[in-house]
Formats: C-alpha cells, structure tokens, sequence
C-alpha cells in the first residue's frame, strides 16, 4: 500500500530525513519508533503531503503522491490522520468533529452524515457523549473521537502520530488494544511513537528512526539484545520491565 524510496526533507539546510526507505503493505500495522526529534511526524506530514519532499518518491496504492498533479484533498480522505494532541475544534461537539470533514469534503446532507458518524462513535462507545464538547471528555475519549472522525472517511489506512503521548497509562493500554481490533477489522496502520510498551503491543517487528535514517527493521527481541548497536539496544530495553 504504502513504498517510500530514498526520501530525503531538509529545512533551511538540516536534513531531517535522510533517504528513508519503508513498506507497508495492506492489512498491516507497521510500528515505526524512535526518540524525539528523530524524524518520525516529518515522515507522516510527508506522507499526508502536509510537508512537500525534498527528494525521493512516496507510492500510495501505486501512484507517486509526491507529484504535482496529486489531488491533496483526495489523498487525505484515503489516508485517515490522527494526530498527537487530537485537533479537534473546541466549539465543536464530538459528533459535530466527526460530521464536519463528512459534509464539507465529501458533501453528505446532515442527516446522513450525523447516522455515518452516530456508527463510528457507537463502535467506539462515544455515543452517549456526541453532544459534549471536547473539553468536557478525556483525553482517551478524545483519542476515540479521533479515531472515529478519521474512520468515518472511509480510508485505505489510519496514520497514528505518537497516540499515546497525552495519555496516561491507563489510558494508553486502552488505546493500543483498540488499534489491535481496529487492525484485526482489516484496517492497515501506520504508527509512529517512541513508547517501547505501546509498540511491543502493537507489532512484533519494528522500524527504528534515528537522526533521519531507518537503521533496523526487526524484532524487540533482537533490537533489544543482539542488535551491534549499543544505542539501539539501550533505545528498546527500556521496555524490558514493562
């Protein structure tokens, strides 16, 4: 679904990404993880065209996104966003968030998309909190409105930017084990995050970014213990007593 090849982003000169290279096929999740500022949302925002490329070339579903005939608006309805702090509108209510991109992007009535969004909120039981306004819910129920409003577009995959960096732990185990079953429904996800907990959740094998570079695709297991980098090793054993 997903080829990235040789990507490079530079800022005023700094190289951000440095010929990043990564699959994701469909039905996967795919855990890409590092510490901050390794390059990891500048990867997604690539992706989503929210940031142009410097160089190399980005396949979704086959077509190179990074052309200049890319229709944007298209691309982010295929491509489901949730971002780090949520970015819900505040005077929003829950099911208002959810309806809006659904009436303005894809020109549903009202009605029809209040019964689209009424279904992902109650797959994701936020029904009964639709008419709240977000500063009235938690931050694991904003997560799920997120979620739901990203769901309701219908995409071929959902992009997660560090979900669980606003949450507690409570929380976050809640939030790993719904984006299991959102994957087990066939939902193919990409994940980004520097939690060790939430990727050995997530994924069995995963991409390690480090100063721009993809520099391991693999098992916690072996990252963890056998990989020749000492910095690596010390990067995933901090999950080893979670």
């Amino acid at each position: 679904m997903i080829k990235i090849r040789s990507l490079v982003k530079d800022f005023d000169g700094h190289c951000v990404l440095n010929g990043v290279n990564l699959d994701v096929a469909a039905g996967d999740i795919k855990v890409v993880m590092g510490a901050s500022g390794c390059g990891k949302s500048t990867l997604l925002r690539c992706l989503n065209r929210l940031l142009d490329v410097t160089s190399g070339s980005i396949h979704f579903m086959g077509n190179d996104i990074t052309h200049k005939d890319t229709d944007v608006r298209q691309l982010r309805q295929q491509i489901g966003f949730v971002f780090q702090q949520f970015a819900l509108y505040r005077h929003l209510s829950v099911l208002d968030n959810v309806t809006l991109a659904l009436r303005k992007l894809r020109g549903l009535s009202r009605a029809d998309a209040n019964e689209k969004a009424s279904f992902e909120l109650e797959k994701l039981a936020m029904i009964d909190h639709r008419h709240k306004y977000p500063a009235q819910i938690s931050g694991g129920q904003k997560q799920r409105v997120a979620i739901a409003r990203a769901l309701a577009m219908d995409p071929s995959m959902i992009v997660f930017d560090e979900p669980t960096s606003a949450l507690d732990p409570i929380m976050s185990r809640e939030v790993a084990a719904l984006i299991r079953t959102l994957n087990e429904e066939r939902v193919t996800i990409l994940c980004v995050t520097h939690d060790v907990a939430l990727g050995k959740v997530l994924s069995d094998n995963v991409v390690f970014l480090d100063r721009g570079e993809v520099k391991a695709e693999a098992s916690f297991d072996y990252l963890c213990h056998d990989h020749p980098d000492a910095e690596v090793r010390a990067f995933f054993g901090r999950g080893e007593s979670r």
